[in-house]
């Protein structure tokens, strides 16, 4: 490094970096700083040469973590970054690019050493790499400045304070970068970290005052979707006469060290048209997921927590004063709309999760938009590719749509929205349909394709809550959705008579055999007859509260009707099966007085006829059907591993090695 370009290769040689890393200390006025931060370099591309880079750093980093303790070098390269900060705003506006640039550099070293040191330390052994205090002769020892402390102070002022400009955007984002770096020391302990000096500094001290504005700028950036600026735009220009300090260093630098470690693709899993094309809005909410889902201290609740929970609309000026003192207001309307564009992304799914279970200002304005399909579509179409998703995109998208139907409007209004022309829906040719009547189908095909596959309860379960809260607001369901539902019926049915016959076959062979194990039918028996109860209960709840609006459900009943006969003397279902039973006695009666022969449109003329003419009081009224989505308890366990593994996948992404991994396994991240 210095003022010429570098490769990987020649790191381990780099004087610059061995002066660095070795036993000599270096002054914070040194001239040897602007040499180290004068360099360009070429920029990796793939996961395979981010690797290169780390490999090739080892000796460097080896020699500072042994030199660092007795020279203090990483700490004064930390206060000439600091010095640099001070000016960083001036800088922007004056269009400094070679302050920036140099500034950026002792940023991106800074992550580089700090990410190799959390990797192989602990927080108290980093701590001493941040303490270092000259001692001078006769001098008495002074209590060391929290330099670690200030340092992640620095980092959120410059993420809320530096405007983001062209020249700007390298450094915003290799700060949100580093902040990430900060908080990995997660990704190197198996067990949830409850107890952390970062933590500590985050929730209390000179942190603290800056969270309601990080939050908002996080969410700003993600909103913005800013893209990477061009080559050429961001980095410190030579001069035409070939004069000046760095002129040896070609336009190039522009695609520079910095892509290092924020354009590659380390373990992603996006296909290459779905490249990042803002890593700064990714990285961004990469960092406001891991803060959000910082533990709890023990007299502190966590105030990125807070802030995401109780943040307002701009446009509500009728917003009362907050109790919560990190709260602040944001454009509802331009975040609905990068959600509902993003939601391709595993980040954008659980942020969208996490608005709509603990942020009811943004749940109310979501559920009184007009335009919900815009949200709900991508959601449905996530559950449809389930086959493509992670399980943790699929339950979060799942548990969406389970939070959306605890709301009555939501679920009348999803069937006055008619859509046309759905492509992503391959089964068959669906030229008009209601979004309700999709939304059906959807959850359907999943609860279908996870009996075949998975054969997970508890997404059989939100499955289920998510149709029943729906069915008393089922209205003109179109003839597919009625088809599919009274489908879903009978493979349940077939399953519960195979698993029947099973069991009594293996109680037959037990007879015979004294010695042989008898399975446990019995549990798999108890489970599949909850679900088919459960869809009777949907079925029949649909029937009582909008009998008069769903004439082809009605048509798929008669059609089917042998398929019920089975469960009418059940002891599991003859309460819930007196109205179904009703339904199809009374409907069949009609059709049957109407003749043989009768075409499809006769049929659904005379349901909708008979509809009308049913008593209403010859339906056994049952209590309502409403599930409420309830977060497990300690839900850190589970979304603490599942955010770090998306930014361990994210192709924003720092190269970590596998196998210093602890909080999840490579195959379940």
């Amino acid at each position: 490094m210095g003022a010429s370009s570098s490769s990987v290769n020649e790191l381990p040689e780099n004087e610059y970096l061995k002066k660095l890393s070795g036993r000599e200390r270096i002054s914070e006025n040194d001239p040897f700083w602007n040499q180290l931060l004068s360099f360009s370099f070429n920029t990796p591309t793939n996961s395979a040469e981010l690797k290169l880079l780390e490999e090739a750093a080892i000796s460097v980093c080896k020699s500072l973590v042994e030199n660092n303790p007795r020279t203090g070098n990483l700490t004064a390269l930390i206060k000439v970054f600091l010095s640099r900060t001070k000016e960083l705003k001036i800088s922007a506006e004056c269009q400094n690019h070679l302050f920036i640039w140099q500034t950026h550099n002792a940023l991106f070293i800074i992550c580089c050493l700090l990410k190799v040191l959390i990797c192989q330390m602990s927080e108290e052994e980093l701590q001493v790499h941040f303490t270092y205090e000259e001692k001078t002769p006769g001098s008495y020892g002074s209590e060391c400045e929290d330099l670690m402390e200030e340092l992640l102070c620095c980092l959120i002022q410059l993420i809320v304070e530096i405007p983001l400009l062209d020249i700007t955007y390298s450094i915003s984002l290799e700060a949100v970068t580093t902040f990430v770096v900060f908080l990995s020391c997660q990704l190197f302990h198996k067990e949830i970290l409850r107890e952390s000096i970062i933590h500590k500094y985050l929730m209390r001290g000179r942190c603290l005052p800056y969270t309601s504005r990080l939050v908002k700028t996080l969410l700003y950036n993600f909103i913005r979707q800013e893209r990477s600026p061009p080559p050429g735009t961001h980095v410190f220009q030579p001069e035409s006469d070939g004069g000046g300090l760095l002129y040896g260093i070609a336009s190039g630098v522009a695609t520079g060290l910095w892509t290092v470690f924020t354009l590659g693709g380390v373990g992603s899993k996006r296909a290459p048209q779905q490249e990042e094309s803002s890593p700064l809005a990714n990285q961004s909410l990469l960092l406001l997921l891991v803060l959000a889902n910082l533990t709890d201290a023990p007299d502190t609740p966590n105030p990125y927590r807070q802030a995401i929970m109780s943040f307002k609309n701009t446009q509500d000026s009728t917003a009362l004063p907050s109790p919560n003192p990190h709260t602040f207001q944001i454009n509802f309307n331009s975040l609905y709309t990068t959600l509902c564009e993003q939601q391709n992304s595993d980040q954008a799914t659980l942020l969208l999760y996490i608005l709509l279970h603990q942020n009811s200002n943004v749940r109310t304005y979501m559920l009184a938009r007009t335009d919900m399909e815009n949200l709900v579509l991508p959601i449905l179409e996530i559950l449809y590719h389930v086959e493509e998703r992670n399980s943790h995109h699929v339950y979060m998208a799942l548990i969406i749509l389970l939070i959306l139907t605890e709301d009555d409007g939501f679920n009348r209004s999803i069937h006055e929205v008619i859509l046309k022309n759905i492509t992503w829906y391959s089964e068959r040719v669906l030229t008009e349909i209601s979004l309700g009547s999709l939304l059906i189908l959807v959850v359907i095909r999943t609860i279908q394709y996870n009996m075949t596959r998975t054969r997970d309860k508890y997404l059989h379960t939100n499955c289920l809550a998510a149709l029943a809260n729906m069915s008393a607001q089922f209205r003109s369901l179109h003839q597919y959705a009625a088809q599919r539902i009274i489908s879903l019926f009978s493979l349940l049915s077939k399953k519960h008579n195979k698993v029947l016959e099973q069991a009594t076959q293996s109680l037959r062979s037990s007879l015979a055999s004294d010695d042989s194990p008898l399975p446990d039918y019995a549990q798999d028996l108890n489970v599949i007859e909850e679900v088919i109860r459960m869809m009777l209960e949907i079925i029949n709840s649909c029937l009582t509260n909008s009998l008069h609006h769903n004439p082809n459900l009605v048509y798929a009943l008669l059609y089917k009707r042998d398929l019920f006969e089975q469960f009418r003397t059940h002891p599991s279902f003859q309460d819930v099966m007196q109205n179904i039973d009703l339904v199809i006695s009374f409907f069949s009666s009609r059709i049957e007085q109407a003749g043989a022969e009768l075409s499809v449109e006769r049929v659904l003329e005379i349901i909708k006829q008979g509809a009308v003419a049913l008593p209403k009081d010859r339906l056994r009224k049952f209590p309502e059907l409403k599930f409420k989505y309830v977060e497990e308890e300690q839900p850190e366990e589970f979304f603490i591993p599942y955010v770090w593994s998306l930014v361990y996948n994210s192709a924003v992404a720092l190269y970590w090695s596998p196998q210093d991994i602890q909080l999840f396994t490579m195959d379940s991240g």
